[in-house]
C-alpha cells in the first residue's frame, strides 16, 4: 500500500474484530494477497464466545437504532456512500490484492456496492405499510416491523458487495446486523464495511464484523438473539445453515451455487455469442455463483463456435492483477484450483475434448474450453467455480431446454437468438430464479429482486422491492377511540 492511501490502514484492525468498536480478539490469522502470497494483513478471528457477546449487544442496540428518524437513518447510509466513493482507488486495491480479482472488477464491485447503499438510503423514507378494511370505529393497519438482529455469513468472490448487499437494506429497515465475512477476504468482505460505517457515526453495536471459521458460523445460526440468518455461499454450506437456523425457528434467506446455462441458439451471432460465453465463464476466473457453466450450443453451429471460443481463451493473459494487465487473476486457494482441474481431467478421461487450457502454475489457471461435453461428466453436471467452458451440443430447441433444466440448480440462464420470441418460449420453460434473453447470465442491477430455485436457494430473494420481504415481517394494528366491552 502506498503512504498515501490511509483510510484502510490495516493498523486499525491489526488483530482484532470489530464489536462494540475495534477490540483485539483472542485468536488472529494473516491474510496473504493469493497472486504473490505475500502477507496482506492480520485480521481477529472470532470464535463462538464473540459471536454470544455480539449478538447480545446488537440486541440491546437495535431498538435504540430503530427509533432514529427516517432521515437519520437515510443520512447514515448516504454517508458510508459518499465515503466509498472517496476511497474508491485504495478500496478497489483491497480488492485486487485480497480476493486476486482483476481492476475492472474491483471497479465494478464498488460501483455496484455505491448504487447498492444509495438503494438503501431511500428505503427508510418509503412507505412502510398498508391501511386495511376495517370495522365501523377502527383503524386497522398493516405495518413492516424490523426483525431485531440479522445474522449475515458471505463469500469471499465478490465479498464487498455481497455483504453490504444485506448489511445496508437490513440497517435500512431498522435491523442490527452481525456479519460474519469469509476468513478469506475478511478486509474486503468485512472490515471496510465495519470501518465505513465507523466514520459515518452508525451507533454503537448496530453493526458487528466477525471473521470467524465454522464454529462462529454455527454460533450465529443457534443464538437466540439473532432472528434472521441471510447467508450465502456454497449449496453444501447452505444446507448446513439451513438445517441449524431452522431448528432454532429462524427466518433465513439462502443465495447458493448453480450451474448456469447459456444457450446458443442457430441463429445467434456467433461472435457476440462467443463474447458473452467468455464473459460469463471467464470473469473473476469463474468464481461467480451466476458463472456460464454450461454452454448449450447449437449443433450446427457448435464446432465453428467451440474454435472462437478456443481462440479467445488463447488471447487471455493471466496474472497478478496487482502488477500486470492482465484478464485473469489466482483461483483463490489451492484447493480450489485442485478441485476445478479434477473436474476438468475426469471430464476429458471421460470422452470431453480439451480445445484450450487445462493447465496451472500456482493459482493461475489458464482460461479452458472444453467440448463434448454430455450429462454424467463432472463439467457438465457439478459447479467449477474456476474459468473453465463446457460446450454442450444440442439439436432441437426441446432438447436444449431438457438439458438447462437436468440440474437441481436454478440460479440463472442465458439464451441467445436474433429472434426474441424464440428466445423467450425456450427461455419461460426454463426453471431458473434469473433469465436474460440476449445477455449472459452473470447480472446484477441492484433494484433487482435476486434469488434462485432448487439447490441454488430456498426461493428467497435479495434485492430490490424484495429486501422489505427479506429484512421485515408484518405486524398488524388496530386502534379504537375507546375500550369497548365483550360479552364475557
Amino acid at each position: 500500500m502506498s503512504a498515501s492511501k490511509t483510510f484502510l490502514s490495516p493498523e486499525s484492525w491489526e488483530g482484532s474484530i470489530f464489536s462494540g468498536g475495534w477490540r483485539k480478539a483472542n485468536q488472529s490469522q494473516q491474510i496473504l494477497e493469493p497472486a504473490s502470497g505475500k502477507p496482506l494483513s492480520r485480521v481477529g478471528v472470532a470464535g463462538a464466545a464473540d459471536i454470544r457477546r455480539a449478538a447480545a449487544a446488537a440486541r440491546a442496540a437495535q431498538p435504540v437504532w430503530a427509533a432514529m428518524n427516517f432521515e437519520q437513518k437515510a443520512t447514515i447510509l448516504r454517508k458510508v456512500a459518499q465515503l466509498l466513493e472517496e476511497n474508491r482507488e485504495e478500496v478497489v486495491d483491497w480488492i485486487t490484492r485480497e480476493t486476486g480479482a482483476i481492476t475492472p472488477k474491483g471497479q465494478f464491485e464498488v460501483a455496484i456496492t455505491i448504487r447498492c447503499l444509495y438503494e438503501a438510503a431511500a428505503m427508510p423514507s418509503q412507505p412502510q405499510g398498508l391501511v386495511l378494511p376495517s370495522l365501523d370505529g377502527r383503524l386497522s393497519y398493516a405495518r413492516r416491523a424490523p426483525l431485531g438482529v440479522v445474522g449475515v455469513i458471505t463469500p469471499f468472490n465478490f465479498p464487498l458487495y455481497l455483504s453490504m448487499r444485506a448489511v445496508a437494506p437490513a440497517l435500512a429497515l431498522g435491523n442490527s446486523v452481525v456479519l460474519k465475512p469469509d476468513l478469506r477476504t475478511p478486509v474486503v468482505g468485512g472490515f471496510i464495511i465495519g470501518k465505513l460505517f465507523e466514520q459515518a457515526d452508525l451507533p454503537l453495536n448496530a453493526l458487528h464484523v466477525l471473521p470467524g471459521a465454522g464454529e462462529a458460523g454455527e454460533a450465529l445460526c443457534i443464538d437466540p438473539n439473532v432472528a434472521m440468518i441471510q447467508f450465502t455461499g456454497s449449496t453444501a454450506t447452505g444446507r448446513r445453515v439451513g438445517a441449524l437456523a431452522g431448528q432454532h425457528l429462524k427466518k433465513i434467506s439462502m443465495e447458493l451455487g448453480g450451474k448456469n446455462s447459456l444457450v446458443v441458439l442457430d441463429d445467434a451471432d456467433l461472435d457476440v455469442a462467443a463474447s458473452n460465453a467468455a464473459w460469463g465463464a471467464y470473469l473473476h476466473q469463474g468464481q461467480i455463483c451466476m458463472a456460464a457453466g454450461r454452454i448449450l450450443v447449437q449443433q450446427a453451429i457448435a464446432a465453428e463456435f467451440a474454435e472462437k471460443l478456443g481462440a479467445r481463451a488463447r488471447s487471455y493473459p493471466v496474472g497478478d492483477p496487482a502488477t500486470q494487465q492482465v484478464a485473469l487473476g489466482p483461483i483463490i486457494t489451492e484447493q480450489q484450483r485442485d478441485r476445478a482441474h479434477a473436474i476438468v481431467q475426469d471430464s476429458i478421461k471421460a470422452g470431453a475434448k480439451l480445445i484450450e487450457g487445462g493447465t496451472f502454475k500456482g493459482l493461475f489457471y489458464r482460461p479452458t474450453v472444453l467440448s463434448g461435453v454430455r450429462p454424467g461428466m463432472r463439467a457438465f453436471e457439478e459447479e467449477i467455480f474456476g474459468p473453465v467452458i463446457a460446450i454442450t451440443e444440442f439439436e432441437t430447441d426441446d432438447e436444449a431446454v431438457e438439458l438447462a433444466n437436468r440440474t437441481e440448480y436454478g440460479l440463472s440462464a442465458g439464451v441467445i437468438s436474433r429472434s426474441v420470441d424464440r428466445a423467450m418460449a425456450l427461455g419461460n420453460r426454463l426453471r431458473t430464479g434469473l433469465l436474460h434473453i440476449n445477455d449472459q447470465t452473470v447480472n446484477d442491477d441492484v433494484v433487482n429482486p435476486f434469488g434462485g430455485c432448487g439447490q441454488s436457494g430456498n426461493g428467497t430473494n435479495i434485492g430490490g422491492p424484495a429486501n422489505w420481504d427479506e429484512f421485515t415481517q408484518w405486524q398488524w394494528v388496530t386502534i379504537k377511540s375507546s375500550a369497548t366491552s365483550y360479552p364475557f
